[in-house]
């Protein structure tokens, strides 16, 4: 069984767990995840990480992303999407009063560097638990803002009270956060009514094959659509080394930065180690004093 991602076009009204338990299942895989999750809701890019795949979701967790998002002007919901129960409606006037131009002026005013409350309903944890499992209690758990940056927002389309919009932004960026700030700016409130993650670092939901195609493939196709680990981390430099250095990775033995360099190295930063084959070895950093790889994951074995 190979490890690695494949990549999902995520369908509405399916939890990423759910997918998740799907494509383990076609596989036959003893393990799988993903590595970032979207709401049931929401359409689009899900990498499902699949064996020892599942050791390198962090390495996405911190890409960026793109989506393609669809704003409801004039109310707020609970869950600042619409799934959730309205507790505010813009009045008529106000609404009336909206126009293509000003849509367009205030997105404008987000594509930047900025800070964002997460909202409610998330799965941030608070003493151990999801934020939404406080939520549905009755318990809003506001979390201090954290520090985003949004590096493009284009409108694709206005039909008012809606408007789809293309955002490309960093991770950790709550695009229903992102709705109920823009909403609340234009004074009317606002709330995401659709979502489709199109991008997700290096990978495109061009690349994506749906959940029933998937699950229509023979055994042998199937496992084709695995993106060995080499190449699913192309983002981070590598370092090629022989069959000593592979042999010290496989037994946990020290490595040396003069034996195989620092080149592309920067204390800190992770760096992949492979051999000849462009097998996937381990994932390691430089120390501070640049004299050693300290190990973050390893693949032999």
């Amino acid at each position: 069984m190979k490890s690695g991602i494949i990549a999902i076009n995520k369908p509405e009204g399916i939890s990423s767990a759910r997918v998740v338990s799907r494509v383990k299942k076609k596989l036959g895989a003893k393990k799988a995840g993903h590595t970032g999750t979207l709401d049931p809701f929401a359409t689009g890019l899900l990498l499902c990480t699949v064996n020892k795949g599942t050791r390198i979701s962090q390495f996405f967790l911190k890409g960026n992303k793109k989506y393609i998002a669809q704003v409801c002007l004039g109310s707020e919901t609970d869950t600042c999407d619409l799934t959730g129960r309205i507790i505010f409606s813009s009045s008529k006037e106000i609404m009336e009063s909206l126009t293509a131009e000003t849509v367009k002026k205030t997105i404008d005013s987000f594509i930047g560097i900025q800070e964002q409350v997460p909202p409610f309903y998330s799965a941030l944890k608070h003493k151990g638990q999801p934020l939404y499992k406080f939520a549905r209690r009755g318990e809003n758990i506001k979390k201090p803002p954290r520090v985003i940056e949004i590096f493009d927002l284009k409108i694709k389309h206005i039909n008012l009270p809606y408007f789809d919009i293309e955002i490309y932004c960093s991770a950790g960026t709550y695009i229903r956060s992102l709705a109920l700030d823009i909403g609340r700016k234009m004074g009317c409130g606002g709330h995401l009514s659709k979502l489709c993650r199109i991008e997700s670092s290096q990978f495109k939901v061009e690349q994506a094959v749906t959940l029933s195609e998937f699950e229509s493939l023979d055994d042998i196709t199937a496992q084709k659509r695995i993106m060995p680990l080499s190449e699913c981390l192309n983002f981070i430099p590598k370092i090629v080394v022989n069959s000593a250095i592979a042999g010290k990775i496989k037994f946990g033995q020290k490595i040396i930065a003069d034996e195989i360099g620092r080149s592309v190295a920067e204390p800190g930063h992770p760096i992949r180690i492979v051999d000849n084959n462009n097998e996937l070895l381990a994932i390691v950093q430089l120390d501070a004093n640049m004299h050693n790889y300290n190990y973050t994951c390893v693949f032999t074995g």
